[in-house]
């Protein structure tokens, strides 16, 4: 059981470091294979796993919000900035943060909190609403079946219609977002170890 978690972990890094390599070249009129150097040296760098999907912000559907995701640790542990555009001069409207749900689901989180503020990677990309872009097909899969085996909670920071943030914090949603039983709930938490990447 080990020697899986330990192999999966590997995978995990392989596959994260495959994903930023390989789309950071395909970025628009990137000439570089990797990080520029000056880049690497900065918490910012990194943020080039690019997806969308719209969320629930104070009951309203709203986006879909562009994703600029980097991989924290192989557990996994994702982090994301989203913009309501990929324009240049969007402005950040929200953090995510991608936690596996064998984390998230044994002990970290209680079930009340679980249903008012997290959200169920599985049960959103099932949806069709979440789009994997910038990268081949078979690495936007990759990446797909390795987030459904998170669960997100979204910090909404900036509302559109606001010039200035308000100081208010928002916990956004996913759209279609369902509540769990402790039984689901702690099922998922196996669902983890179920996505093995390919080490391509």
């Amino acid at each position: 059981m080990e020697i899986v978690k330990v192999r999966n972990a590997i995978s995990l890094v392989i596959l994260a470091a495959s994903l930023m390599a390989t789309s950071v070249s395909l970025m628009p009129g990137s000439k570089a294979k990797g990080p520029n150097p000056s880049e690497s040296a900065t918490p910012a760098a990194g943020y080039n796993i690019h997806v969308t999907a719209p969320h629930v912000v104070g009951g309203k559907v709203m986006g879909p919000f562009h994703h600029y995701c980097r991989v924290l640790s192989p557990d996994p542990i994702i982090e994301c900035l989203c913009y309501r555009s990929s324009d240049p001069g969007a402005r950040l409207e929200q953090v995510e943060y991608i936690i596996s749900k064998s984390i998230t689901r044994t002990g970290a989180v209680a079930l009340t909190d679980w249903n008012k503020n997290w959200h169920d990677h599985k049960q959103e990309i099932a949806t069709g609403r979440v789009q994997v872009l910038d990268l081949p097909a078979d690495k936007a899969k990759e990446v797909a079946d390795l987030v459904s085996t998170t669960d997100g909670i979204i910090f909404h920071l900036w509302s559109d219609g606001d010039k200035v943030p308000n100081g208010r914090v928002m916990v956004a949603q996913s759209v279609g977002h369902v509540n769990l039983t402790q039984a689901e709930l702690e099922k998922g938490a196996h669902e983890a170890g179920s996505a093995t990447p390919s080490r391509k």
